[in-house]
């Protein structure tokens, strides 16, 4: 009986052990994948911020070269954004 139970030690342990294993492996996964995704979303800020830039570099020349024009689009997008938002 002794061995019966030594026997059943091992086994617990061993799937202790594989448990460990499995556990440790989906924890580097998972923190693999955040660093992914949070890098990414590093990225895609960084991508908005040139974009806003370059809409306030493109806005601002367009208001100096052509202030009318420039007025009337923006009435026009309100107008449609307004348009839209009532709906």
């Amino acid at each position: 009986m002794a061995q019966s139970t030594h026997g059943r030690s091992d086994t617990m342990s061993d799937l202790k052990d594989k448990a460990s294993d499995q556990i440790r492996r989906a924890a580097d996964t998972a923190e693999g994948v955040a660093s992914r995704v949070a890098d990414q979303g590093r990225q895609a800020a960084d991508g908005v911020q040139d974009v806003a830039g370059n809409m306030k570099s493109a806005l601002d020349k367009s208001i100096k070269d052509q202030p009318m024009a420039t007025l009337a689009v923006a009435a026009a997008v309100g107008f449609v954004l307004g348009a839209i938002w009532k709906t």
